[in-house]
């Protein structure tokens, strides 16, 4: 007698499958040990291979990215909802980011303001434009499945450093989250309420009352420090370079740890600020601290060199725009800025071929100042902000400023005040580079001091050799007089 066997479909057993993968998933990230949640990534990964649009997986995979602060991964995952990526994304490259603008997306299917600008640098965007569109994308697409994005997202962004996409994304978040639970509180009788949470909380992934606590306080602390960025940029662009740099200490020196790349942007809106202010020292070390936490930082990268060139230490600077070559060179090679796609950056790439032509024939200028025998000549006296005829007190005074502020144990302190976005070996390299730039300007500043010691005991035997034979002739004056006074006493 024949067994009939019911045939199964395919996506009944792919369900089976994707079923079995979420549940040891969960197990392990109930744990919260970290091993058993990177293990829990690749059930996760492995049930999305077989139903890449499962929500719950995706939820469960950038939950548990957060979990492990691995906040690029999140960022990569999620970069579609990125705010600021609407407005920045047309001039960030090209090639691989035509297809990043053609994927859908919450924000892409939005309504532009005057059609597509591509003029638009990322420092322009409003973010009360980025609020109106992200609530505008969610009237007309309000997925509740999709709201814990903008909570995960929104942390994310803001341990990377992008502080207006993580403000929009954690309070449209919120908003979002909310507005779910009015509902939801709306549609149950009092009796079942405290019964549908209490088993809701035991079979649904980590509910979203714990991350709305939790983005409150992200949220203060992204608000403190956006307020505090806004009034020394102010201060900047009305040159009151004192009161800028001022704020910027603040950020800068809080004993609460900032994100990285937000940290490596104030320090180049220092260095500028030092830079207008006539503080070469002090620029050069806010630009070597950019390029130790942030080295493909293009700007850093040219305003060291530029400053290094006006004090006419022309080698070091040559290095600088020798690097910068590198650089433009890889970027027209790869067809993309350098970072990933979510990544701001201050120049377009369209921008780039001018810019690599001034910068070749830059090069080739000094070059010849090189050759020429431009060398040895730096000018000290402004590096070390001093005038050429100080007195000796005036550089002591300096010098002793320069050395406490620039000595490498204490100019490595800013290390300890960036969160850790990845790993160890990402703080090792961070004080590697630290270490390299401040020991060079550490050594110029002790090389000037002793020029410039060395010019002024110079200075001060000439004038004491000038000042022997005046003072030499009036003391013979002086005696004769005092011969002739005594020679008219005796004769009266």
């Amino acid at each position: 007698m024949a067994v009939y066997v019911e045939k199964k479909h395919w996506w009944l057993r792919n369900k089976k499958i994707v079923d079995k993968y979420m549940k040891e998933a969960k197990n392990l990230i109930a744990s919260q040990d970290p091993n058993d949640v990177e293990s829990a990534l690749n059930l996760l990964d492995s049930a999305l291979s077989v139903s890449p649009r499962y929500e719950l997986a995706l939820e469960l995979k950038a939950r548990s990215l957060l979990y492990l602060r691995r906040f690029k991964d999140v960022a990569d995952m999620l970069h579609d909802y990125i705010p600021s990526l609407k407005f920045s994304g047309e001039d960030s490259g090209i090639g691989s980011s035509e297809s990043f603008r053609e994927s859908v997306s919450l924000l892409n299917e939005l309504p532009s303001h005057g059609g597509e600008s591509g003029d638009s640098s990322f420092k322009c965007f409003s973010v009360s434009d980025l609020k109106k569109k992200v609530m505008a994308g969610l009237s007309k697409n309000c997925n509740e499945q999709g709201q814990w994005r903008y909570l995960v997202l929104g942390q994310a962004c803001c341990h990377l450093g992008l502080m207006e996409d993580a403000m929009v994304l954690l309070q449209t978040g919120k908003r979002l989250a909310t507005a779910a639970l009015r509902r939801q509180s709306i549609s149950l009788s009092d009796d079942s309420f405290i019964l549908f949470s209490s088993a809701d909380g035991a079979s649904s992934p980590p509910s979203s009352a714990r991350y709305l606590t939790e983005s409150d306080h992200v949220l203060s602390h992204i608000k403190l420090l956006l307020r505090r960025r806004a009034a020394a940029l102010a201060a900047l662009d009305a040159g009151l370079y004192s009161e800028s740099i001022r704020h910027f200490s603040k950020i800068l020196d809080s004993r609460r740890a900032a994100p990285q790349g937000f940290l490596a942007e104030c320090f180049m809106h220092r260095a500028s600020a030092y830079r207008s202010a006539g503080r070469i020292a002090e620029s050069v070390a806010d630009c070597n601290k950019t390029l130790a936490l942030d080295p493909s930082c293009l700007r850093a990268l040219e305003t060291r060199a530029a400053l290094l060139e006006s004090v006419r230490c022309f080698p070091d600077s040559l290095h600088d725009l020798e690097h910068l070559k590198l650089l433009y060179n890889s970027i027209l090679r790869d067809r993309k800025l350098p970072g990933p796609v979510w990544k701001l950056h201050n120049v377009r790439y369209r921008e780039i071929p001018g810019k690599l032509c001034v910068l070749t024939s830059r090069i080739q200028q000094l070059k010849e100042r090189i050759a020429n025998g431009g060398i040895g000549n730096v000018d000290y006296y402004a590096l070390m902000g001093v005038r050429r005829d100080c007195s000796r007190s005036e550089l002591d005074r300096a010098y002793l400023l320069l050395n406490l502020k620039h000595k490498p144990e204490r100019s490595m302190s800013f290390i300890d005040r960036f969160e850790l976005t990845e790993d160890e070996e990402e703080l090792d390299s961070v004080k590697d580079r630290a270490r390299m730039s401040t020991l060079l300007l550490y050594r110029l500043i002790q090389k000037g001091y002793s020029v410039i010691t060395s010019d002024l005991a110079t200075a001060e035997k000439q004038r004491a050799g000038t000042e022997t034979p005046i003072r030499a002739g009036a003391v013979a004056a002086n005696n004769n007089v005092n011969v002739v006074k005594g020679e008219c006493f005796v004769e009266i």
